[in-house]
């Protein structure tokens, strides 16, 4: 039977999410307080990585982060904010740290990460609308013969994961980046990751779902549910009232702020992230990270981004120059002739990922209130997992066998 589908939050997981709801005869509403054109869903990296099988919450990422605190210009930083929440998250995320659980959360990345990416062929041989996307993998790049073994040992584990992993002499990285002007001692070659270009792909899928009948409603906050006993029947908003037989919460950093007006919280933190786009001539034609950098670079359909940092603490929408400049000066030293442009560093955007403490994703239903739905928490690989939590989310409103385990996804997992 149709229902009415209300989500709330227009970024990659909302749109992928109407995707598969409308394909199964839903008719869907979508809300977000932005005008579509900005966030973390336009300003990511763009690459699907089944690579990232390693979670956010690693062993020595807390030890890091601080002593990177110290550094205006380091790529990652905890910033601490005076209330119980972020130090509740912060606490979570230390818990999560170690060995044993970044050895469970291993194979549940990789599974939902090749998930998302046979989905995004799918998509792109749907012909529903057309989009960049390549397979040309992601290249790790590294300056010292140390930080290359420090990145082999990760891409054996994921060799005995059954992905397609080789180690790239400077010379064997030039051979296929003939034209970067790299300055590298080598590369570890994910062959297994692809890459899309945000910007259009969000601007086409969205004009496919209006076309089908979805209707956006834009600049409009979702700021409380209404209810009915145990069900939500709408969510009201800065303009109106919206009614809607399903709720999905998709909203990104800011998922956390509406769920807690139902009395139930869910640890997140907005982790800031931003992009530098250059027109110039790169002869970058394959997706890289830097790895000392913690930079990421893909060739997109026109021009080239650089993205990268995580600052964790708050939702200063501030653009930091200190941080901007690191990117720029660590990016400038693995391509002998890119030189960044004034006018492209004043360009530079930022966008808040959704990090849940653990790196994995909220993926599931409330139990008190079973018809609202809750798909955040993604970090840095909302991009890459957008398909396949839109699909998993249609099959589970439509009370289909999910095509994955949905536990580890659990929503209330740390209530």
């Amino acid at each position: 039977m149709a229902k009415e589908i209300l989500i709330v939050g227009a970024g990659i997981i909302g749109l992928c999410s109407a995707y598969y709801l409308e394909k199964e005869g839903h008719k869907v509403t979508i809300i977000d307080k932005s005008n579509l054109s900005s966030g973390a869903s336009y300003v990511n990296a763009g690459i699907i990585t089944p690579s990232h099988i390693i979670p956010l919450a690693a062993p020595g990422v807390i030890s890091k982060g601080i002593q990177w605190m110290l550094d205006s210009s380091s790529p990652f930083a905890i910033q601490p904010k005076l209330n119980t929440e972020f130090f509740r998250w912060l606490y979570l995320f230390k818990k999560a740290a170690n060995a044993k659980k970044v050895a469970t959360a291993i194979p549940i990345l990789k599974d939902i990460n090749l998930f998302s990416k046979e989905l995004y062929e799918d998509l792109r041989t749907s012909k529903d609308f057309d989009f960049h996307f390549e397979k040309k993998g992601l290249l790790m790049y590294f300056k010292s013969e140390r930080k290359g073994d420090q990145e082999w040992s990760i891409a054996q584990r994921a060799i005995q994961e059954g992905l397609q992993v080789t180690r790239l002499s400077s010379s064997e990285v030039k051979k296929i980046e003939p034209n970067a002007q790299l300055q590298v001692d080598g590369a570890i070659h994910y062959d297994c990751d692809a890459h899309s270009s945000p910007i259009e792909f969000m601007a086409k899928m969205k004009a496919y779902l209006q076309k089908k009948g979805v209707l956006f409603i834009e600049q409009t906050k979702a700021e409380r549910f209404i209810k009915k006993g145990t069900k939500i029947t709408g969510i009201e908003t800065n303009e109106k009232c919206i009614q809607g037989d399903e709720i999905i919460v998709a909203g990104g950093a800011w998922t956390a702020q509406l769920i807690k007006t139902l009395g139930i919280t869910i640890p997140i933190q907005p982790g800031k992230g931003y992009a530098i786009d250059t027109m110039q001539k790169t002869g970058i034609t394959i997706p890289s990270i830097l790895t000392e950098a913690k930079v990421a670079v893909t060739p997109m359909r026109g021009f080239t981004r650089f993205a990268g940092t995580m600052e964790i603490g708050g939702y200063n929408t501030k653009i930091k120059l200190t941080k901007i400049n690191g990117m720029v000066n660590t990016s400038e030293s693995y391509f002998k002739n890119l030189k960044l442009s004034h006018t492209e560093i004043k360009k530079a955007q930022s966008g808040f990922r959704p990090c849940s403490p653990d790196g994995l994703p909220y993926l599931g239903r409330l139990s008190e209130y079973n018809n609202v739905t809750v798909a955040t928490g993604h970090a840095m690989m909302g991009w890459s997992l957008a398909p396949a939590t839109g699909k998993l989310i249609s099959e589970l409103l439509m009370d289909k066998q999910t095509s994955l385990n949905l536990s580890p996804f659990n929503v209330e997992r740390y209530r």
